[in-house]
């Protein structure tokens, strides 16, 4: 893509805007749309859309199954090791505890969305933290 010729006045704008925070770009971007009636509103392409019915069956079945990834075993190790135990019961007291001290770990694969966020939710409370893909 050919780099955009700007003038100096304009150049000097795009620096002061690169160095906004994010809340003062909203509120800059606000304030654009009020003052000249503009709306800086995405505009939905064909091509970001499934174009087949096979790419939109995939595209459901990857919000149907979800995989429970352990990621930190937060300050209370051994409450994280008895929800893993919970979650995972045929695993022994020291492959749990082998799984919870190497985190970032693979708890659940390929599983619902409920029993995802049950599994979520329990190590949540014991201390750990989890990340659903």
């Amino acid at each position: 893509m050919p780099e955009t010729k700007l003038s100096e006045k304009v150049q000097k704008i795009a620096k002061e805007i690169e160095s906004l925070t994010v809340i003062e770009m909203a509120d800059l971007s606000k304030y654009l749309e009020d003052k000249f009636g503009v709306s800086a509103m995405p505009i939905a392409t064909a091509s970001a859309q499934p174009t087949t019915s096979a790419d939109a069956a995939e595209a459901k079945e990857e919000k149907t199954t979800f995989t429970v990834i352990l990621s930190a075993s937060g300050d209370n190790k051994l409450g994280v090791i008895k929800a893993v135990r919970e979650i995972l019961p045929n695993l022994g007291l020291m492959e749990a505890k082998k799984l919870v001290e190497t985190a970032p770990k693979e708890l659940l694969k390929d599983v619902k969305k409920d029993q995802a966020e049950e599994a979520k939710k329990k190590i949540e409370t014991a201390g750990g933290k989890v990340d659903l893909k």
